[in-house]
């Protein structure tokens, strides 16, 4: 094993022992440091991001088998290589890296977590850990529903008049920008205090969602959609349908039951419904870190909190209202 200067043998880490509770519930510990398996690294985290799921998991989305308390919540991190098992090939002692922790022993919320090298990837120099740990779940959500609709990004692709549904979340923040590298037209909506910042990061159209038009969808030129990528959990086919030309497609990354049971119900229909659930592709993160070099997507930060302030960050994602990403920096 390779290991970096001297490290500490116990770490302070946030946890909780029960299901509920929100910020309130979350305790902060010391506990030993994790042990690393033999194809595992240990990274030293600098900046880790909340998503809704992990709130979901502490309200009993996957009650009563995970999480195991005490648990450690928080998948998508930020941080250096401190330690590499025997067994990793690719990764190094002083990487910058960006982890998508495996979601039902997570580990997030602490000041160092052991990830397996398969869900590691280096980041570029000139990407900031909270930008880098903004993008495992949000942006990897975002860039497959567009790749479902074949979206090319190099510039070769055709453009469809697209719809993204709460467009100022984390993952909508990013779909926008993805749609628009993909020459789509982009019509989004959100609420009526980030109309300017949608617009800003690249949609053509914005709909207040609370107005009449917002909530019939319909942008000014009237003309229907081709693609309505959904990220909002009260999104429904029925809603959807009317705004759909012909063979128009619905690609649903929060599917409630009812659009569930119209995703094979319209299989065999002109306008379909279809259902994303994130695999979480390497290849896919390290493009999604070249593109952020690049400076052609960026990260949408709603709000950073230090560790000391982990509940605020929590209570903000709990909250429902964050535009971007709640970000929490060590």
């Amino acid at each position: 094993m390779e290991t970096a200067g001297i490290k500490p043998s116990t770490m302070r880490a946030v946890q909780y022992r029960g299901y509920g509770g929100g910020g309130a519930a979350l305790e902060y510990v010391e506990i030993p440091l994790p042990s690393l398996k033999k194809d595992e690294v240990l990274i030293k985290v600098e900046a880790a991001s909340i998503n809704p799921a992990d709130c979901r998991i502490q309200k009993g989305l996957l009650r009563p088998f995970l999480p195991k308390f005490p648990f450690i919540p928080v998948t998508d991190i930020a941080g250096e290589i401190a330690e590499v098992g025997s067994a990793v090939r690719e990764l190094k002692v002083g990487d910058k890296v960006v982890s998508k922790l495996i979601f039902w022993k997570a580990g997030g919320l602490a000041e160092y977590v052991a990830a397996s090298e398969s869900v590691t990837v280096v980041r570029p120099a000139g990407v900031s850990a909270a930008d880098a740990a903004g993008l495992p779940i949000a942006g990897l959500t975002a860039l497959q529903a567009l790749k479902a609709i074949g979206t090319k990004f190099d510039g070769t692709g055709s453009a469809g008049n697209i719809l993204i549904t709460a467009a100022s979340g984390g993952i909508g923040t990013y779909a926008v920008q993805l749609a628009k590298l993909g020459n789509h037209n982009v019509t989004a909506t959100c609420g009526a205090r980030n109309l300017e910042l949608v617009g800003s990061i690249g949609a053509d159209e914005v709909l207040d969602y609370k107005t009449p038009e917002g909530a019939a969808l319909k942008n000014s030129s009237g003309k229907k959609y081709d693609y309505i990528v959904n990220t909002t959990n009260g999104g429904k086919w029925s809603a959807f349908k009317p705004s759909l030309g012909n063979h128009g497609r619905v690609v649903d990354i929060a599917p409630n039951f009812r659009n569930f049971v119209a995703s094979i119900l319209t299989l065999f229909s002109k306008k379909k419904l279809t259902t994303i659930i994130l695999s979480l592709g390497m290849e896919d993160l390290r493009f999604l870190l070249e593109l952020v070099k690049e400076g052609k997507l960026k990260t949408v930060v709603d709000s950073r909190h230090p560790f000391d302030k982990a509940a605020d960050a929590w209570e903000k994602s709990l909250s429902g209202h964050a535009t971007g990403k709640v970000i929490i920096e060590m």
